[in-house]
């Protein structure tokens, strides 16, 4: 069994000690509180003549409309339980060094943006400020709406818009149900970081799909980080680092790191499944080109049958580089699961790339003719991979020729450490890709790939979990209903049945696919205990 997670955990007393100290410490300095509820709340209600108190609170877009005198870092916006329907824009901004503005749901409470508001309108949340966390609670579209174009009344949204504020966080929220993308993230939104995000069933059709998971692009030097986040069965693609625009003159499709994953079936909606995730630039002058991009941990997938040892149809998991003009540069890719159908790894327009202890499951490896170049300049650099293929000559350069691993190796001096096998010889152990939540340690997200069994049992020991703690399994795909229940015995393992897979879900329309039994994503929540949840109460304001 091959276990793949990342963990924190204190060492000693000592590390809880100081730990508490900083927690009073904060405590100590904490700064404002403010209350929002819908304006149609069932007994509270928020108001634009509030005072941001919780007996007479705002509603969420005067909430949003804050100065900076008025709310700025190190303060938190409590939305409660309810459901707000509108189309809002953030102007709130954090003036202060190394404090941000938190807007979250309070304490646990169900709250749902609901952008279905009858008339045209961009995006549910619009956010137009720097230094603020938005953290959990639900965007989506309520009731009836139209996923068509060519419907009279079809209108596109995006459940975020991002438009410009640097140092960004968007945290624990679940975005689904939108008529078109889920997050864009845009090229004036430096340092944000997207993480433990659940986002699904977003787009709409037209001659072909459209809406992806999350659209992100930067012209920043500092770093964003999409991090943990499940993207899945949205109408086109999962993660699109990309330009489709040309004659910028200047470069906004760089410094990203996509780390810790799970991306799936994105298309399946559509009746086709496309790219988990695409790194590319459209830019026909060649000045606007993806560039310093980091892909480490994740798990791509499109639905497979292990049993058919051909593995025809359309299932793209990774595709790199789009125009001859504007190939990648400096884009490491390590430690992935690629698993999709005839061409699940494209590696199409390319000047230099690291491509390392990465497993890969397709009809072949599927190379542009333009790639032959960096492989012989060492521009392209790839080694230490697993790879599964129809035939033994699974390396393909596109209408030239096949290659077996030998000559691979030998004409161009690249995988000399790697292996290829036939997709009939996959016997791999279950591969489990384990990954806690940043803002719940007793929460985690667990993908799971397996061959030949049913039931996979996963150690939780090292996570410090006590002994008969209940916790709770949802399949992410039915990710209300609780699959399976139960208590920590003095093992720590806790077992997860792939056959929940397999029986019929809710999905939103007649052409979504359902993961296949050999690969499950879940949410397992492990209940806190009472004494950890007076510590949390006390403190709710940090969490």
């Amino acid at each position: 069994m091959i276990y793949w997670y990342s963990n924190w955990n204190p060492s000693s007393m000592k590390n809880l000690f100081s730990l508490l100290i900083v927690f009073i410490s904060a405590f100590c300095f904490a700064q404002n509180e403010f209350h929002v509820f819908p304006i149609d709340g069932n007994s509270t209600k928020g108001t634009a003549e509030g005072n941001g108190s919780i007996n007479n609170p705002w509603d969420l877009q005067t909430a949003l409309s804050q100065s900076t005198e008025r709310i700025n870092g190190g303060d938190i916006i409590w939305l409660h339980q309810g459901v707000y329907t509108g189309s809002y824009k953030s102007s709130i901004h954090s003036t202060i060094k190394n404090k941000k503005i938190i807007v979250s749901s309070y304490l646990n409470e169900k709250v749902i943006l609901n952008g279905n508001i009858g008339k045209k309108a961009h995006s549910v949340l619009e956010v137009n400020g720097g230094n603020v966390i938005f953290k959990n609670f639900e965007i989506t579209y309520l009731g009836e709406f139209s996923r068509s174009k060519s419907d009279k009344n079809f209108n596109v949204a995006t459940g975020i818009s991002h438009l410009k504020g640097e140092d960004c966080e968007f945290r624990n929220l679940v975005i689904h149900n939108i008529p078109g993308s889920g997050i864009g993230s845009w090229k004036a939104t430096g340092g944000t970081i997207i993480q433990d995000c659940v986002i699904y069933n977003n787009g709409y059709n037209d001659s072909r799909g459209h809406g992806v998971g999350i659209y992100i692009q930067n012209q920043s030097d500092k770093t964003r980080l999409i991090n943990n986040n499940l993207i899945f069965n949205n109408y086109y693609k999962g993660i699109e680092v990309w330009s489709a625009s040309s004659g910028s003159k200047f470069e906004f499709v760089k410094n990203i790191a996509l780390t810790n994953n799970t991306i799936f079936n994105n298309g399946s909606p559509s009746a086709k499944y496309v790219d988990n995730l695409i790194i590319a630039s459209k830019d026909a002058e060649g000045i606007n080109v993806a560039k310093h991009i980091k892909v480490l941990d994740n798990v791509l997938y499109h639905n497979v049958d292990f049993n058919d040892s051909k593995n025809y149809g359309h299932g793209a998991s990774l595709t790199l580089g789009y125009s001859a003009n504007s190939p990648i540069e400096d884009v490491l890719v390590e430690n992935n699961l690629i698993f999709g159908k005839n061409n699940a790894l494209n590696i199409s327009q390319v000047k230099s790339l690291v491509f390392k202890n990465n497993m890969v499951y397709a009809g072949y490896v599927h190379y542009n003719p333009s790639v032959i170049s960096g492989l012989e300049s060492r521009g392209i650099n790839m080694n230490n991979n697993s790879y599964y293929t129809r035939k033994f000559n699974g390396f393909r350069i596109n209408k030239k020729r096949d290659y077996k691993l030998k000559d691979w190796q030998e004409t161009y001096n690249v995988e000399t450490k790697s292996e290829l096998k036939q997709l009939k010889d996959f016997k791999e152990q279950p591969i489990i890709k384990l990954q806690k939540l940043q803002d719940n340690s007793s929460h985690f997200n667990v993908s799971i790939l397996s061959k030949g069994t049913n039931k996979v049992e996963i150690d939780f020991k090292e996570f410090k979990l006590e002994e008969n703690t209940t916790y709770k399994i949802y399949d992410i795909e039915n990710r209300t209903v609780v699959a399976k229940s139960g208590k920590l015995t003095d093992n720590f393992k806790v077992e997860f049945p792939l056959e929940l897979t397999t029986y019929q879900r809710p999905l939103h329309n007649t052409k979504a696919t359902k993961s296949s039994n050999n690969f499950g994503v879940f949410r397992i929540e492990f209940e806190t205990p009472e004494k950890k949840k007076f510590f949390k109460r006390i403190f709710s304001w940090l969490f």
